[in-house]
């Protein structure tokens, strides 16, 4: 290494001259190429900001000028030119810093960001923050990935020209999204890159904004010729850069789908270091689903930017054809897309990731629960034992959810249950329906499975005893097995739930425990305050039962170690036996 592993901050980047930095550009690409085939992350976003970084590290004076990535996983070139670059030279510092911007470890960070189409709001608010004290500095949004397909994107830009003050919006157009880009406004930054940012249709102009265009945003002196350009300006401009996603490493930028984000590799060939040939729910997912929809032209899958989480693959998506919808990154439009699917009586099923389904709430509750209408939403991920950034974390679904009135919110707990359920859930007319997809490897049942769900929340007694009584949700009934054969071991013979529903309680099942009974555990692969385990414990409070919840605590948790994690929330069948003993 000549210049990246002397770089502490970004005074020292302003002592090199263009060659130098474009060197370093291939410097920072090696390290990012090493570390992600060791660690995984975001390969592609990374790859192709290099130069576009380093330029504004050179212009800007950061952290006096804020910077904002949006999403902030295209910003680990940013990490390693603004002191943190020992996370990305050293294995045993790999996981020194976070996948995503962080202010707690550096001043250079401004927000903590995982989540789409956020940094041009959040721009806004820095630069209005800033005019209302005086002040006087840089504000630059970088926004890509697709992010702008995003309703809060919109939003942003949509205002951003009533500021009248310095702000520069960097738009990252490398023509991706996670997948390929869909909506409208792609087309027209095609029509702009094809001529040279030009044509007279231009989104940034029409929302008031001053526009730039960069025809190769690859290259470190077009980028801080106009940086220096805009740099200081008195009102807000857009910076168009036409950049290469996965730049730097062929097999990322010949698949940028499959290298937006990867698990360890083999640098020479690609290969993944870790895979397996088990069944997985995502795959099972997407072919059920391409089964029912040969067998019915009403069924469609709707995504929001995310196929590969469920299993929708290029070639799975072309066999779907018009069955299949990626509305962008827009989660808000993909919920109330369904409804007025199912209202017009087709059977649309969206898949989205338990993080993201927090992104549209409102949709939920107003656009599909009041209006009844029968889609289904799968939601995929949903697990303590998923993504553990904090940012991803895929554990407060349950609360989010399952309140929502009409919802009918089902728990699966192996494959043969939930492709049943999904199967129901088609044909289903009173109600949505969520559907907790399980997660990991398939499991098949060992009981017979119902194909009409119907008769809402009914709980399926696996096993009747007496004294207490563990009611497994989900990914959690498999504990629930193992605690209760823990306690039999003691001589207590537990009753096994497994309840199925996620939304509602069996009254008449709880009348019934009250009978025999004096706990009641309950076990949820997510939060516990909102949860399913406080509705179970709120309709036995007013009986002798005890109740016992099992799940999270509700925090904002980071970067966790999943075994460390369980047994600080005591979900382990050893010690919620040892609880329940204590208990009784």
């Amino acid at each position: 290494m000549k210049y990246i592993d002397k770089i502490q901050s970004p005074a020292d980047v302003k002592r090199l001259n263009v060659e130098q930095m474009t060197e370093m550009a291939g410097e920072i690409r090696n390290l990012l190429i090493n570390k992600l085939s060791v660690h995984g992350g975001h390969c592609g976003p990374n790859l192709g900001m290099v130069e576009a970084t380093i330029a504004l590290h050179y212009v800007f004076n950061s952290p006096i000028d804020r910077i904002v990535f949006d999403v902030s996983h295209q910003s680990y070139a940013h990490k390693m030119l603004t002191g943190r670059v020992g996370a990305f030279l050293d294995e045993k510092h790999y996981d020194d810093v976070s996948g995503y911007t962080e202010p707690s470890e550096s001043e250079h960070d401004n927000f903590i960001i995982g989540h789409t189409s956020t940094s041009v709001s959040l721009a806004c608010g820095l630069a209005k923050g800033r005019d209302l004290r005086g002040e006087n500095y840089n504000v630059i949004a970088v926004i890509g990935d697709g992010s702008l397909s995003g309703g809060e994107a919109l939003e942003g830009l949509d205002w951003a020209s009533e500021l009248n003050s310095n702000l520069i919006i960097i738009v990252n157009d490398n023509q991706m999204s996670i997948a390929e880009n869909h909506g409208g406004l792609y087309k027209n930054l095609a029509e702009l890159r094809a001529t040279n940012g030009k044509c007279e249709n231009n989104l940034f102009k029409a929302m008031g904004l001053d526009y730039r265009y960069v025809a190769n945003g690859n290259d470190v002196n077009s980028l801080i010729k106009t940086f220096e350009e805009v740099k200081n300006i008195s009102h807000p401009v857009v910076v168009h850069i036409n950049t290469l996603k996965g730049k730097g490493y062929h097999f990322a930028e010949e698949d940028k789908e499959t290298w937006h984000w990867i698990a360890p590799f083999d640098i020479n060939t690609g290969q993944l270091k870790f895979t397996s040939d088990a069944e997985n729910y995502n795959d099972l997912t997407a072919t059920y689903l391409l089964e029912q929809m040969k067998a019915d032209g009403k069924v469609c899958a709707i995504t929001a930017g995310t196929p590969g989480i469920w299993g929708w693959t290029p070639s799975r998506r072309k066999e779907a054809g018009k069955q299949f919808v990626d509305v962008g990154i827009a989660e808000e439009h993909a919920v109330a897309l369904a409804s007025g699917m199912a209202k017009a009586g087709g059977k649309p099923v969206f898949g989205v990731c338990s993080s993201f389904v927090q992104r549209t709430y409102d949709q939920m509750s107003q656009d599909l629960c009041i209006n009844d209408s029968p889609a289904t939403i799968l939601v995929l991920w949903a697990s303590l034992a998923a993504m553990n950034d904090v940012t991803h974390l895929c554990w407060f679904d349950i609360p989010l959810l399952s309140n929502i009135p009409n919802l009918v919110y089902l728990a699966p707990t192996n494959k043969d249950e939930y492709l049943s359920m999904l199967k129901w859930s088609l044909d289903y007319k009173e109600h949505p329906v969520a559907i907790r997809v399980p997660v990991g490897n398939t499991v098949k049942s060992s009981r017979e499975v119902p194909s009409d769900f119907s008769i809402l929340n009914k709980y399926e007694v696996v096993h009747r005893g007496k004294d207490v009584a563990i009611l497994g949700l989900g990914n959690f009934y498999a504990m629930g097995e193992a605690v209760a054969g823990l306690l039999k071991e003691k001589g207590i013979d537990a009753t096994v739930v497994n309840p199925r529903y996620i939304s509602g309680i069996d009254g008449a099942l709880m009348e019934d425990l009250k009978d025999d009974h004096k706990l009641i555990i309950t076990l949820e692969d997510g939060v516990l305050e909102g949860g399913f385990g406080e509705k179970i414990a709120r309709y036995m409070g007013p009986s002798s039962v005890k109740v016992r919840c099992y799940g999270a605590k509700k925090e904002f948790a980071d970067r966790y170690d999943v075994s460390e994690f369980f047994t600080e929330n005591r979900l382990r069948a050893d010690l919620i036996a040892e609880d329940v003993i204590n208990l009784l």
